[in-house]
């Protein structure tokens, strides 16, 4: 495959997968969010409960920056932090949350942190100091910041992986597309609209047949079993020539434009210069 092709391919999968990302991220954000919300909603009212009240109001939950949350009361409280830490652990485990996050305690007041605690995945590395000094009636502020952002659901090796997935299905299709236009059968093979008989020295196209030269033989030959790909003068001179005594320079050029004429029978078949490298047989679907 060539690097235009490469390059072609990379850029359109990492599009196609970008947008996707971008797409399903949002979603995910969204109802991340809303899943928050309604845990925080549930953990307010647990805490209110704890605390022998069932009338007051849980203020709305509101997301004061990107993964951080606030909840409010409509009335002071008080609680026992290891209750916090429990009803919190219970509430996002029943709304399957990350467990990465920051929980702090915040005075309406003056809006010094009362208490704070934060809790990760392995239980050793969670901080949770204090747990059994109970807060005394207050306004409080619960705010809670994951430190495990939803994003992360969506990894950047998934990403890695379904871009590699995109480029190699890319590159199947295409290698499944040039097999298709060069079929090999029993003693010739098919290229766009002809019929090469290598061993006959000569091509059929629509029962017409076209006589080639040994050597225009050759070149084709080699063109055939490299389709679509750039063959270096060299190695067509080497593979030609080399065998046969002296090498003119202009040779090669020379029968490259005897095929280009008897090819161009057919638009889907062309062969193209590659300045200053060799040639390459294109052939279309």
């Amino acid at each position: 495959m060539s690097k235009r092709k490469i390059y072609l391919y990379g850029g359109l999968a990492s599009i196609i997968v970008f947008v996707w990302m971008f797409s399903i991220s949002g979603n995910k954000n969204k109802s991340f969010s809303e899943s928050v919300k309604i845990a925080l909603r549930d953990v307010g009212n647990q805490l209110l409960l704890s605390d022998g009240d069932s009338t007051s109001l849980v203020l709305p939950v509101k997301a004061v920056e990107k993964s951080k949350y606030k909840l409010s009361f409509q009335n002071q409280l008080s609680f026992l932090p290891n209750n916090l830490v429990s009803i919190v652990d219970s509430s996002f485990r029943k709304a399957a949350l990350p467990e990465h996050y920051r929980v702090e305690v915040i005075q309406c007041t003056d809006g010094e942190v009362a208490y704070s605690y934060e809790k990760n995945e392995v239980e050793e590395k969670s901080i949770v100091p204090c747990a059994g000094r109970l807060l005394p009636k207050n306004c409080y502020l619960i705010e809670v910041g994951f430190t495990e952002s939803p994003d992360s659901y969506f990894s950047n090796k998934t990403i890695f992986l379904l871009l590699i997935f995109g480029l190699a299905a890319l590159f199947f299709i295409d290698l499944y597309k040039t097999k298709q236009a060069v079929i090999i059968k029993d003693n010739f093979t098919e290229i766009g609209s002809f019929n090469f008989y290598p061993d006959q020295n000569k091509l059929v196209k629509e029962a017409v047949e076209i006589s080639l030269s040994k050597k225009e033989c050759e070149l084709l030959a080699i063109f055939i079993a490299h389709p679509n790909q750039i063959i270096k003068r060299d190695e067509l001179t080497k593979k030609v020539w080399e065998d046969h005594g002296v090498i003119v320079s202009r040779s090669l050029d020379t029968y490259i434009s005897k095929l280009r004429k008897i090819l161009k029978e057919d638009a889907s078949i062309k062969i193209t210069n590659i300045h200053g490298v060799g040639y390459k047989l294109e052939i279309g679907d």
